[in-house]
Order: C-alpha cells, then sequence, then structure tokens
C-alpha cells in the first residue's frame, strides 16, 4: 500500500456506479456497519461510564467522563476527514478501501483491550483517543464505499440498512454492559472481537478497485481543504451538514448521559439501570429496524428525502420531551419507542440524501469526511454542554432533554432549503 502524490489524471473507472449492488455485498456491507459500531458505541453506551465510574466514583463521574468523552470526540474529529482523504488517494493492488478498514479495526481492538486494562483516567483518555482514530479510520473507508458501490436508486435500502445497523449496535452494547457489567476485560474485548469478525466478510467480498493511476501532488493549501467544503459553492451539502449536526447534538445530549440519567432519574442501582437500559434500547431498536426499512423503500419509492428527514426529527425531537416526564421504568420504555420510531425514519433517508448531495465521486471519503464532522463534533462538544446543563440546579436532566428536543427542531428546519433532492 502506498499514497504516492505525482500528478496524473483522475481515475474514469472511479464513476458512480449504475447497476445494482449484489445482495450479498450489501450484506456484507451492513454486517460490517454493525460489527464496527458495536466495537466502538459499547464503550460510548455503557462500559466507558463504568470504566470511569470505578476510578473515580459516582460524585466525580460527570465531570471526568464528559472530559474523556470530549479527547476522543477530537480525535474523531481529526481523524475521519484525514483518513478519508488518505483514502481516496491510496493506491496498491488492496484498493482504497480495504487497508483502511483492516487497520482501523484492528487499531480498535488492540485500543480496546488497553481501555480494560489501565489503571487511571490519564491512560483512560489516551487509549480513548487512540480507539476513535483507528473507528474513524474504518468508518471513513466503510461510508466511502457505500458511493463507490451503491447506485442513487439503490441508496435510500442501502442508507436505510446500514442506519438499522449503527442503531441495532446500541442493543448489543447495552446487552454487553448488562450481561458482562461484572467483568472489565470481557466487556471491552467482546465487542472489539465482534467488530472483527463482522467486518471480515466484507473485506473479502468488497470489489475495491485500485486506483491505476497516482494522485497529482497536493500543497498545504490543498490539505487544509481536508476540513473544508465551501457552503457557498455548495449549499445544499452545507444545509444537510448543518442539519446532521444539530440532529446528531440532540441525540449524544441524551445518549452520552442515559445511563447516569437513568441511576438520578428513576432512581436504580448502576445494575437494575443497565438492565433497564437494555430493555429500552430493545424496544429503540426493533422501532427503529422496521421503521428505517420501510422509509427507505418508501423514499426510493416515491423518489423523495426531505419530508421524511423533517417528519423524523419532529418525533424524534417529541420522544426527548417524553423522557422529561418518563419517572419510571414504563415511562422510559415508551419514550424509547417515539424515539426509535424518529430516529429509525432519520436514518433510513438521511445517508441517501447526504450522498445525493455529494460534490464529487473522485474525493468521496474526503467529503463523506467532511460530512462525518457533523456527527463526531457533536460528541466533541455534547458531554461538556450537557454537563453544564445538568449542572443547573443540580442533576437537571429535565434542562438537558429540552435543549436536545429544540435542537433537533432546528435541525428538521435546516432540510427545508435543500434544492437538489426533494
Amino acid at each position: 500500500m502506498t499514497t504516492t502524490d505525482e500528478a496524473v489524471p483522475v481515475d474514469a473507472a472511479l464513476s458512480p456506479p449504475t447497476e445494482k449492488a449484489p445482495a450479498k455485498l450489501v450484506a456484507a456491507m451492513a454486517l460490517a456497519q454493525f460489527g464496527l459500531s458495536i466495537a466502538l458505541l459499547t464503550p460510548v453506551t455503557a462500559s466507558l461510564t463504568i470504566k470511569v465510574q470505578t476510578l473515580v466514583g459516582t460524585d466525580n463521574v460527570i465531570a471526568v467522563f464528559g472530559t474523556v468523552s470530549s479527547i476522543g470526540a477530537l480525535a474523531a474529529f481529526l481523524a475521519n476527514p484525514i483518513f478519508g482523504r488518505i483514502s481516496d488517494r491510496t493506491t496498491g493492488r488492496f484498493g482504497r478501501r480495504r487497508p483502511w478498514l483492516l487497520i482501523g479495526i484492528v487499531g480498535l481492538a488492540a485500543s480496546e483491550l488497553v481501555l480494560a486494562l489501565v489503571p487511571n483516567v490519564v491512560g483512560i483518555a489516551i487509549a480513548w483517543f487512540a480507539a476513535q482514530a483507528f473507528a474513524n479510520a474504518a468508518q471513513a473507508a466503510l461510508m466511502a464505499s457505500i458511493a463507490d458501490q451503491i447506485p442513487p436508486a439503490q441508496r435510500g435500502r442501502v442508507s436505510g440498512l446500514i442506519g438499522v445497523m449503527q442503531q441495532s449496535s446500541k442493543l448489543g452494547a447495552a446487552y454487553v454492559a448488562q450481561f458482562l457489567v461484572a467483568n472489565m476485560l470481557l466487556m471491552f474485548l467482546v465487542p472489539a472481537v465482534i467488530g472483527i469478525v463482522f467486518l471480515l466478510p466484507f473485506l473479502l467480498l468488497l470489489p475495491d478497485r485500485p486506483l491505476q493511476a497516482r494522485p497529482p501532488r497536493e500543497g498545504l493549501r490543498a490539505v487544509l481543504k481536508t476540513f473544508w467544503l465551501s457552503p457557498r459553492r455548495y449549499p445544499d451539502f452545507a444545509y444537510a451538514w448543518a442539519s446532521r449536526f444539530m440532529i446528531t447534538m440532540a441525540l449524544y445530549l441524551f445518549m452520552t448521559y442515559r445511563l447516569l440519567y437513568m441511576q438520578y432519574e428513576l432512581d436504580l442501582s448502576l445494575a437494575r439501570a443497565t438492565a433497564v437500559m437494555a430493555t429500552g434500547v430493545l424496544l429503540y431498536t426493533v422501532t427503529l429496524a422496521l421503521a428505517g426499512q420501510a422509509a427507505g423503500w418508501l423514499s426510493d419509492k416515491v423518489g423523495t428525502r426531505k419530508p421524511f428527514v423533517i417528519t423524523a426529527s419532529v418525533i424524534f425531537s417529541i420522544g426527548l420531551v417524553l423522557l422529561t416526564q418518563a419517572h419510571t421504568a414504563g415511562g422510559f420504555y415508551v419514550a424509547e419507542v417515539v424515539l426509535g420510531l424518529g430516529f429509525g425514519i432519520y436514518m433510513g433517508v438521511d445517508l441517501a440524501l447526504v450522498i445525493d448531495v455529494l460534490p464529487g465521486q473522485d474525493d468521496s471519503a474526503k467529503n463523506l469526511g467532511v460530512l462525518n464532522m457533523a456527527n463526531v463534533l457533536p460528541q466533541t462538544l455534547a458531554p461538556g454542554i450537557g454537563a453544564l446543563l445538568i449542572g443547573v440546579g443540580g442533576h437537571n436532566y429535565d434542562l438537558l432533554l429540552s435543549v436536545a428536543a429544540a435542537v433537533c427542531a432546528v435541525g428538521a428546519l435546516l432540510i427545508v432549503p435543500i434544492r437538489k433532492v426533494r
């Protein structure tokens, strides 16, 4: 594998696909997304919180966990577009995407082993930074593979399936936390092994065409553009980016503190909270899977994306408001179903909308990396913002959830000006 930079023409072979992708490739792509997501999201959902709590206690966990989460999200912010750009420019017989998928998942697994064993907060922060960097190297290559391999007419259904896999991984993460809460090593290693095993079929089946021509040399200005796409030149992409930023912020304001919310608001022990969370995420995931597949299929059929994303955002906002009134496990379950419905519709359509407004095929991984900043910036900001909101008046989870609902509603409005898709 090399990333050489001698100037030659761009490959004509990298034009968008026109033929329907085979079912086995789509299935392998979905499994790869599930494996990568469960390896990364198990710490985000539960195990990292539990690890920090065992070291610093319940009184300091919000501040320390917020700091560690922000450090990891900074790595994701930097790594996704950087490795996306490297992936676009990688030459060699193994293709552009496959090497970074492999490097990413193996590096993530090694980082999670360190997370399980490290005895202090500084070590956790360093290991989590590395885990996020490796995971986003793989994620950038995986998302670019969708643009590489899936034709526009099939993207709604495939993006819906990918969205379902991303969200279903949270269910796996919740059950890993429930059943392995007493074994710190297995709580980190089991998801990492699942990630490697589920990614292998995609590595073998991916028709990852190698670059035949070496990309042109890039100066410093071009490298800095790794993190930038002009909103003036690409307004539709800018609106899609801003919308995803707001909706993802709403999601992570809640998800980052979900376990602590249940311990405080529902007055549950750690063991009971992980069990209730697992059941709630099960209901969320089943609803999301049904809604995501239906929305993706229907979006392809009717040829529209925007109404689905707007509707989804409104429903998700309602679910967040319902959580402010949930003082029992039953109320929490109802809210999770509504959240699953909203986010299922969103995940079923949003990725297809984004790929439809993507500026160019040759830089698809880099451009998707810029888009992914809308995913990782909220992960950077949400822990700190969430901690501040919760601290207003002391354990103010109602304020946290109300702000998240308002942010999500703004995300829905930002879809309206997009012109390239209906």
